[in-house]
């Protein structure tokens, strides 16, 4: 699972939504990948410790945090963190 917590307000956050529901689209039902807007569910911010916007957070499984990441995150660095996981078994280009 790939989460990012985020707002509509972060101009960061605004520029990973395209990348991130084309992925959710591209990866459904391999890979879940959910957006969370922290002042809609602020209490997610304490859940998570999050300190600032956005934060993408990759789980396993069984729910193990498996790398974090703050700030904007590219398709390629999302694509090439899938595949350091074993999710993908190659980066897939873009508009797959």
């Amino acid at each position: 699972m790939l989460l990012e917590l985020g707002s509509e307000t972060c101009v960061p956050c605004r520029q990973m939504k395209p990348i991130l529901a084309a992925l959710r689209e591209e990866y459904e039902g391999r890979i879940i990948v959910q957006t969370v807007d922290v002042y809609e569910y602020p209490d997610w911010t304490e859940r998570y410790g999050i300190h600032l916007i956005p934060t993408q957070i990759f789980f396993d499984a069984e729910g193990k945090e498996l790398f974090r990441h703050v700030g904007f995150f590219s398709r390629s660095q999302i694509l090439a963190k899938f595949k350091e996981f074993g999710w993908i078994k190659e980066e897939e280009p873009e508009g797959r």
